[in-house]
Order: structure tokens, then C-alpha cells, then sequence
């Protein structure tokens, strides 16, 4: 059943751009990012137990990667975004390692401190990256493009994600969230799977970030990764559910789409009526939803397994 829903969603993702106008098509792109950004989080979070509030900071750092590398050596586009994923993924492993010494509620200030203090490197270094104005990237891209390319990003992302914990991998990042102490006990090395788990989430990131950048314009400036950024993330991976990659999808609809939905309701006696929409309508979703559309799956999976059993005759 979810290899005939995966199989469905990719035809509507390919058939949809060409029924969507430009407008629609740049929402679908940031659906796009926030997949990508929300995958990562889940594999640190959901998988492997380590709480961030920092993937703003990845996501800025893989964006004005792409700026760099296109304004200044005018690299192709397609071209920044593997580039983005590597050198995010060392910033991850360089992330990981100190925060090896911290857990729970500590681990996420830290991760908050990265999310804060990235964002205003551009203003440290305003000669080479613009500073508060921004730096612009050498090309220009149709809404068409990016629809295709964030969407294949999305793609090879889950894929990679699903190979990754599939296998022994992803059983290891399991086992460290469940109980570090019976995970070392059998012999898995706690060090190289939580700094790998903090590489990968960084990759992804760094690949969100880019194409975040091509979505503004190809304008990178620091207000775009501010941390509402990352806490947009987290509410899309706790909507998603936490430890399943099923409900990705529904979380980065969520965040993708809300901020143009709740701007079109009534303001509410304030000039800031449409973040007081935001959070009602995240409260609601979290009291309906608590552990987020994975937990309503797995609520129904018992349901659809009976309706699908054969019967003794059948059988």
C-alpha cells in the first residue's frame, strides 16, 4: 500500500505544474524546501533522539553557498546544490562533535545558538557576502525550473533517507534513540552515529537552503534565515510525526502553505493578526494531532490490515 501511494504521489507531483499557474508553482517549491528541511530534522530528531533548533543555520550556510559559488565564479545552479550538501555535511560533523557532551533541553539552546549566530556572519564579512543588502546569484530561473528541480531534489532526498534507514544505519540511530546505554552495550560506537546523524540532517538542510535562495530570486540576505525559520521546521517535523517519513509530505504542506492561507483570514484586532492565526491553527493541529500525522497512520495501519485479509475461503 505505500509503495502504490508513493507511486501516486510522484505521478500527481509530475502532472501537477503543468495545471498550476506561476504563483501556485512557487508555493509548490517551498512544499519542496520544507520537505527536504523537515526530512533532515526527522532523521536527527525523530531517529536518533538529538533535539535542534538550529537547522535555520544549516540552511543558511547551503544557501549563500549557492550565492557565492554563482555570483563569484558563476557556477551553474544545478552545480551548487551537491556542493551545498557537502559542505553543510562537514559543518554538520563539526556541529555533532561538541555536541556530543549535550542532550535534552541543552542540546537544543545550543542548536538555537547556531541558528542565531550563523545569519549574522554575512553581516561580519558584508564585503564579501553583502551584508544586510543581500548578495544576488549570476542566473535567473523560471518558476517552471525550480517546480522541477526543487521537486527532484525531494525525491533523491527521500530516497536516500529511506535507503539510509532501511538498512543497518538507520537501525543504529534507532537503537541510540530508544537507549544509548543498551545501544553502547551492544556494541554500537554512540560518537560516530550521532555525529553522522547531525552530518546528514545537515546536508539536507543545506540543499533546503539552496533552493530557498533560487525560490527569493536568487537573492540571499540574512533576514531569510532568521530562526523562525528553524522553529518552522520543527513545527513541520512534530505535524509530520517524529520517527516515521510517511508523514513528511503533510508537515511540509503544512508549513509550506499556512503562512498564505492564515494571511488570507481576518486579521484579529492587531496589524499582527495573521501570526496569531499561525499559531491558533498550529495549537489546534498539535491537540488534534500529538504525535503528528505518522501516529494517525499507524492508528488506521491495524484498520486497513483487516480490511485487506484474505478470508478463510480466499486463503
Amino acid at each position: 500500500m505505500k509503495y502504490i501511494a508513493i507511486a501516486i504521489a510522484a505521478v500527481v507531483v509530475a502532472l501537477l505544474p503543468f495545471g498550476l499557474s506561476g504563483y501556485h508553482q512557487g508555493l509548490a517549491v517551498y512544499v519542496a524546501i520544507y520537505f527536504i528541511a523537515i526530512l533532515g530534522l526527522n532523521i536527527l530528531t525523530g531517529y536518533t533522539g538529538q533535539i535542534s533548533i538550529g537547522h535555520g543555520g544549516f540552511m543558511a550556510i547551503g544557501g549563500y553557498t549557492t550565492v557565492v559559488l554563482s555570483h563569484y565564479e558563476h557556477w551553474n545552479l544545478i552545480l551548487t546544490l551537491p556542493a551545498a550538501l557537502g559542505v553543510c555535511f562537514l559543518v554538520g560533523i563539526l556541529v555533532g562533535i561538541p555536541a556530543l557532551r549535550l542532550s535534552g533541553v541543552y542540546l537544543a539552546l545550543a542548536t538555537f545558538g547556531f541558528a542565531v549566530s550563523v545569519p549574522q556572519l554575512p553581516l561580519k564579512f558584508s564585503k564579501f557576502l553583502g551584508g544586510s543588502n543581500g548578495l544576488h546569484t549570476d542566473h535567473s530561473v523560471t518558476h517552471l525550473w525550480l517546480y522541477v528541480v526543487s521537486w527532484s531534489c525531494a525525491g533523491i532526498a527521500f530516497v536516500l533517507a529511506w535507503l539510509l534507514l532501511r538498512g543497518r544505519t538507520g537501525r543504529a540511530f534507532r537503537a541510540v534513540r530508544d537507549s544509548e546505554v543498551a545501544a553502547a552495550s551492544s556494541g554500537i560506537a554512540l560518537p560516530i552515529y550521532k555525529t553522522l546523524a547531525f552530518g546528514v540532517s545537515g546536508a539536507f538542510a543545506g540543499v533546503a537552503g539552496s533552493l530557498l535562495v533560487l525560490a527569493t530570486n536568487g537573492f540571499a540576505q540574512p533576514s531569510e534565515f532568521s530562526v523562525l525559520v528553524s522553529l518552522q521546521i520543527l513545527i513541520g517535523a512534530a505535524v509530520a510525526g517524529l520517527g516515521s517519513l510517511w508523514g513528511v509530505v503533510v508537515g511540509a504542506v503544512f508549513i509550506g502553505l499556512l503562512p498564505s492561507i492564515s494571511a488570507s483570514a481576518p486579521l484579529i484586532g492587531s496589524s499582527h493578526g495573521q501570526d496569531v492565526v499561525f499559531g491558533l491553527i498550529v495549537i489546534l493541529v498539535m491537540l488534534l494531532l500529538p504525535n503528528g500525522v505518522a501516529g494517525l497512520l499507524r492508528r488506521f495501519e491495524p484498520l486497513v490490515k483487516t480490511a485487506i485479509k484474505p478470508g478463510p475461503e480466499e486463503s
